[in-house]
């Protein structure tokens, strides 16, 4: 093949919300492109979580090389910060002879640390982590946004209120720091030694959350309600306080039926599907593919601006 006069690499980005197609047109592209793919996915990084977190086959991982897939237990320690080093440790590993890999995932926050880079923080040790958890399991959202009153005010100001995800963390890192979590915040750029090319599957709204409800369905046939009961005894741990698990410990503690609990899985996807899209909407540089045509763009995009000869791929 040939290069563009450009020799830095090129990271291919297949992002957007969930259920929009992302793993296969990664895999394809992988095949054509022979390269890596690297997962941007917080959830499949966990193992024995396969189904409810709509982690590759063993046929699809077969089929390409991944990396972060399965790689953690699920009482694991990970973050964003933890992610871009990971990454750019990775990285410079597994370029092809034409200097591509391809990243997919819907975890915006893990795209934007390798790409834009995360401000430094503290790794948080096992007691605080314990302590802030104790915290949000005797006293709620509630006790966790009053502590943060306290610690940072500022950053609570501006913090999603019902993300109690976000608000925990920020509560660790101010007792980890010992200063409020909003200092540490700069929000400036790294200059990454590499070209990116960004790019979503754009389906309309009413199809998108159509594949996200049969794929609900799908994961339901395929043992998700078995996976949730596997790991119920660990329902207390963060990598399971997620969609799909939520509903189902609460079928298995009998404070909701299984006729509730499915069609809310398909409910609160969607609705994490919607933030993901308004997330993605503030991205200039990303590129919306057809569905119908999807493979056929992405490649005509990557080898037109990588210069890349196509009818040597094959």
């Amino acid at each position: 093949m040939q290069v563009s006069t450009d020799t830095r690499p090129t990271l291919i980005i297949i992002t957007g919300p969930t259920g929009s197609g992302k793993t296969d047109l990664s895999i394809k592209l992988a095949q054509t492109l022979k390269c890596d793919i690297i997962s941007a996915d917080s959830r499949q990084l966990y193992r024995d979580i396969p189904i409810g977190t709509a982690a590759p086959t063993p046929e699809q991982l077969a089929s390409a090389r991944h990396h972060f897939i399965g790689t953690l237990a699920l009482d694991d320690y990970y973050s964003a910060a933890r992610y871009e080093s990971d990454v750019m440790e990775l990285l410079p590993k597994v370029w092809n002879d034409d200097n591509i890999a391809i990243m997919c995932g819907g975890s915006m926050m893990y795209i934007d640390a390798v790409t834009r880079g995360i401000d430094q923080l503290p790794t948080i040790s096992d007691d605080i982590r314990r302590h802030v958890m104790q915290l949000y399991e005797s006293q709620g959202i509630e006790g966790v946004r009053a502590t943060l009153r306290n610690l940072d005010p500022e950053y609570l100001r501006t913090a999603d209120p019902a993300n109690h995800r976000r608000l925990v963390h920020a509560v660790e890192i101010c007792l980890e720091a010992g200063v409020p979590y909003s200092s540490l915040r700069t929000g400036e750029v790294k200059q990454r030694p590499f070209n990116t090319i960004k790019m979503m599957i754009d389906y309309d709204r009413p199809t998108l959350f159509d594949r996200i409800n049969r794929r609900v369905d799908n994961m339901i046939a395929e043992g998700l309600i078995e996976e949730a009961r596997s790991v119920y005894h660990l329902k207390h741990l963060n990598s399971l306080n997620t969609v799909g698990y939520k509903e189902l410990f609460a079928f298995f503690d009998g404070t909701m039926t299984l006729d509730v609990a499915v069609p809310r899985i398909a409910k609160n996807t969607r609705v994490y599907a919607k933030k993901q899209l308004t997330w993605l909407q503030r991205d200039p540089d990303l590129i919306k593919l057809n569905p119908e045509s999807a493979y056929k763009q992405a490649l005509e995009l990557i080898t037109s601006k990588l210069k890349l000869d196509i009818s040597s791929l094959s």
